[in-house]
């Protein structure tokens, strides 16, 4: 049996927090119909999110593993220590403490990383990130595509949550789920924060895969339309390989000075 916790809080809003609409055309341009990175390993780790509601904080750290593995290298340093460490710096969490154990807020957690940094166990990274429509799919395949992977959260229902007598999740998360898997409303499991890494076609029945509690997770479109509740992007200049769908020029520097203008006012 696997302990899988949630802990994504209801998606808020910051004035002023960045948004990938600086970056003209990134989530407006067409995504690739289709985006399989099944030769590559990214890494999921639990870190922690078994013990704790640490998913925000987990989900940083899984996505600096997803960004590397595209460049064909790791981050040292992503431990559980560390995650936990950083879900402390951007959401009150006292370890020892459970009563503090209530999850992130997501523009929170990431203002925190983008503020004060996401220490490791040797270095602190900064991300510069900005937050995308929800229900844009095109521009959270862009996002995928272009950023190594889409930083979400979503709404679980209980029967998303429905293990196997070996405590496997379903194999395919989607809206139809058999009756006897319990409640399928979106929300009446909690908020999770997990990561968008690839899919199979743009179809509502087509699959993505989904990077959660050290896993890969398989779900169909219509769940994820279904599910969602926020979406971001995160960028790591000092890790990701240039080239490709990978933001340049003038798009990275408007998201660059996005991000500091939302420092400076929210300082």
């Amino acid at each position: 049996m696997t302990n899988r916790l949630l802990g994504c809080r209801p998606a808020e809003h910051r004035p002023g927090q960045p948004h990938l609409s600086v970056m003209r055309g990134f989530c407006a341009r067409q995504a690739p119909p289709r985006l399989i990175r099944d030769h590559i390993n990214p890494r999921p780790a639990m870190l922690g999110n078994d013990t704790l509601g640490d998913c925000t904080s987990a989900g940083i750290g899984n996505h600096l593993h997803a960004t590397a593995s595209l460049s064909g290298f790791d981050v040292a340093g992503i431990t559980t220590e560390a995650v936990i460490r950083f879900y402390s710096q951007s959401t009150g969490y006292v370890p020892g403490n459970p009563s503090t154990d209530n999850g992130g807020v997501e523009v929170d957690v990431l203002t925190s990383a983008s503020r004060a940094g996401y220490a490791l166990a040797d270095q602190t990274l900064y991300p510069c990130w900005g937050s995308a429509d929800p229900g844009d799919l095109n521009g959270i395949r862009n996002i995928t595509a272009g950023l190594s992977a889409a930083y979400l959260g979503v709404q679980l229902a209980t029967a998303d949550m429905w293990e196997d007598q070996d405590g496997n999740l379903p194999p395919v998360w989607d809206t139809d789920s058999p009756a006897d898997h319990g409640d399928s409303t979106p929300g009446s499991a909690g908020g999770h924060c997990l990561l968008l890494w690839d899919y199979s076609g743009t179809d509502d029945t087509d699959l993505v895969t989904l990077l959660t509690w050290g896993s890969k997770q398989k779900a169909t479109w219509r769940w994820v339309r279904s599910r969602i509740m926020e979406a971001h992007g995160l960028a790591w200049g000092q890790l990701h390989a240039p080239g490709g769908l990978y933001p340049a020029g003038d798009d990275w520097a408007a998201l660059v000075e996005a991000n500091a203008a939302y420092l400076r006012g929210a300082s």
